[in-house]
């Protein structure tokens, strides 16, 4: 019988039902295919692999995850031994199993050590529980998570005593070597688990360990006892009981669904599973407790809605969007720009009137775009953050700019893919290049320039940042510059709103714009797909090459048609990128060392330069996923070109 383990234990917290689910390949899981998932499970055997040199000489229990009785006899037999260290240590008691990271053993102590590719400020007093006592949110999980793996520990050895570690990334230190995440390699087609290759055998080769350990025993104490409760009706005990029963016994809890946790459930099925026959948790959740048929799954619902959260809406199974009423919204009106609430109610009255209509605030956006001033620049970054940095002297998630692409709307209508910028060079710091590169493609003249949401503007105040306790000869001038096309993010101590700050266009959208084919989404992968549908100017103009309607471009060939149909759905642009490696032979393809397939998202996009870091890389790779990056970023800044020709020629004029 299969024992409740700490990641069932974990899922069983975020939802119950889920633990029906889990584990059963008939049902789809969208967080398999996650590639920003993907990304952290990748940086996270990284930061486990440095935490072990903080416990050199440990022992390694090397079994398979189903070997659970395997696993706990050989932990078992070292922990007769006085003192010992042991990594991924097994220990099951009572229907229970867990493999903790690391275990450290003198006499009758022992230290449980969670190792965990998150970061920490030390000198944060509110870091686990805020300021009202309770557990901060995003520590929660990993909290509980601990908490399960000392319980069952001093369960099963009662004669030792165990106390509570987490070992994270300490964003108060720094990479005292350059190339400190590529120290640890998980080789191609290895497990990240078993197959991780240390470059280094002690923590003095490197200078200094980025990681850092916080006792928490006093607060996984409080979590056994009750003091923090995770539900309301189940104590600590009753719920891994709970979930134990239900999953060994491969029983449906029926748990009360819940808004939050129902809209992010990653068991529901794509269009594509449900052709090949997998099954959907949520569906099933559905049609058991609000009684749901199948046509009623084709409706539109109340987890489309933007940005809502309908708690009521559950409780009273109101949930399809024909049930949701204006009081539900409690609309909220704003002088001359969509408020978060009539936005919504906008999105439900179309829903229910099934009208995909455009909705815009024409003289509102009129206005706003008259203010703007040709030609036009449109920027997107490209950028990663890693628990490990990548350079010398930075620390853990800091931010790395490695790539930008910029897109010139000329007054004639004339479209140039003006300048791009990318560092696919190991072991460089990029930020201060890059900074250099953009000051040189966007000071040519004062034209507006264009992010699509918050992160450029955050990136541009964190390299800031940077340059104020750099030492580079132009620190001064490339500040002045950056300040200049940016605001001062709210946390800044220094305040600033630069003459020419980039002009937010997902905000330009959210304020006077609803498309219903978005289905409340403010992304730019769905804002373009929505926009070239409901376009008749789009749909004539990209429908020819490039190369005939004055679309400049840097990696697109002038034949590259960017309107492609299947049947009279737009194909997203997006999945019209090509494939990483087409035409390879397999001989070469063996010889590739990255394991990507295509960067067509952010996900893919921060994974293809972490592995541009390889050293071994051969130039051919290389070269490869550096122009799958450029074409993906191209796309980007072309895609809010697009969006903005959609606003000028379909809705001003």
């Amino acid at each position: 019988m299969k024992p409740l383990t700490k990641s069932r234990f974990k899922l069983g917290l975020e939802c119950p039902n889920k633990l029906y689910f889990t584990s059963k390949k008939e049902y789809a899981n969208q967080s398999l295919d996650d590639s920003f998932l993907q990304a952290l499970a990748k940086g996270g055997f990284q930061v486990e692999a440095l935490a072990r040199l903080h416990y050199p000489g440990g022992i390694f229990i090397d079994t398979e995850n189903y070997e659970y009785d395997r696993a706990k006899n050989l932990t078992q037999k070292q922990l007769t031994k006085d003192v010992v260290s042991i990594y991924e240590a097994a220990i099951g008691h009572n229907g229970l199993f867990i493999r903790t990271d690391i275990i450290s053993k003198k006499g009758n102590h022992i230290k449980l050590i969670e190792v965990k590719a998150k970061s920490f400020d030390p000198n944060d007093e509110f870091l686990f529980l805020g300021k009202r006592g309770g557990i901060n949110s995003g520590w929660k999980s990993y909290l509980f998570d601990l908490a399960f793996q000392k319980y069952v520990a001093q369960n099963a050895y009662p004669q030792f005593t165990f106390e509570a570690y987490l070992l994270m990334a300490n964003k108060t230190k720094t990479a005292k070597v350059d190339g400190l995440n590529q120290l640890f390699r998980i080789p191609k087609d290895g497990n990240p688990r078993t197959d991780a290759v240390t470059s280094i055998s002690s923590i003095d080769e490197i200078g200094d360990s980025v990681l850092s350990e916080v006792n928490v025993d006093a607060l996984i104490n409080g979590i056994i006892a009750n003091e923090y409760p995770y539900f309301d009706n189940l104590s600590f005990e009753e719920s891994i009981n709970l979930f134990k029963d239900s999953y060994q016994n491969n029983q449906y809890l029926n748990w009360p669904t819940q808004f939050g946790s129902c809209k992010g459930c990653e068991f529901r099925t794509t269009d594509e599973q449900e052709k090949e026959k997998l099954k959907s948790g949520f569906k099933y959740c559905f049609e058991k407790q609000h009684n749901w048929k199948p046509s009623d799954f084709e409706k539109p619902n109340a987890f489309e809605i933007w940005n809502f959260r309908g708690k009521n809406l559950v409780e009273e199974n109101r949930l399809l969007m024909d049930a949701v009423t204006e009081e539900d919204i409690n609309i909220k009106p704003e002088a001359g720009r969509l408020s978060a609430s009539e936005r919504q109610w906008i999105q439900v009255e179309k829903a229910q009137q099934n009208d995909n209509s455009i909705f815009v605030l024409k003289e509102e956006l009129k206005q706003e775009m008259d203010t703007w001033k040709f030609p036009l620049h449109f920027i997107d970054f490209e950028t990663s953050t890693v628990a490990l940095p990548f350079t010398k002297g930075r620390r853990p998630y800091e931010q790395v700019a490695f790539q930008f692409s910029h897109h010139q709307l000329n007054e004639d209508g004339s479209i140039e893919h003006k300048s791009e910028y990318i560092n696919n060079t190991p072991g460089e710091f990029p930020n201060f290049e890059f900074a250099r590169a953009l000051r040189t493609s966007l000071s040519k003249d004062q034209g507006t320039i264009f992010r699509f949401a918050a992160h450029e503007n955050t990136i541009v105040n964190a390299i800031i940042s940077q340059l104020q306790t750099s030492s580079e000869h132009d620190a001064q001038e490339l500040i002045s510059f950056l300040k200049s096309i940016s605001t001062a993010t709210k946390d800044n101590v220094d305040q600033w709103t630069g003459n020419r700050s980039m002009v937010d266009l997902n905000k330009v959208v959210k304020d006077y714009y609803y498309n219903p084919l978005t289905k409340g989404s403010n992304s730019l992968k769905a804002v373009l797909p929505a926009s070239l549908h409901s376009s008749p100017y789009l749909q004539k103009k990209y429908a020819l090459p490039i190369g005939n309607i004055n679309v400049g471009s840097t990696n697109f060939e002038g034949n590259q048609i960017w309107l492609e149909k299947n049947g009279d759905e737009v194909i997203n642009p997006y999945k019209i990128l090509p494939p990483l490696f087409d035409g390879w032979s397999m001989l070469d393809l063996d010889e590739t060392i990255s394991e990507l397939e295509g960067i067509a998202d952010g996900g893919a996009a921060l994974t293809a330069y972490a592995k541009l870091q390889y050293v071994d890389m051969e130039q051919n790779e290389r070269d490869e996923i550096t122009n799958a990056l450029l074409k993906y970023c191209e796309l980007d800044t072309l895609s809010m070109v697009i969006i903005y020709e959609h606003f000028r020629y379909d809705i001003i004029n």
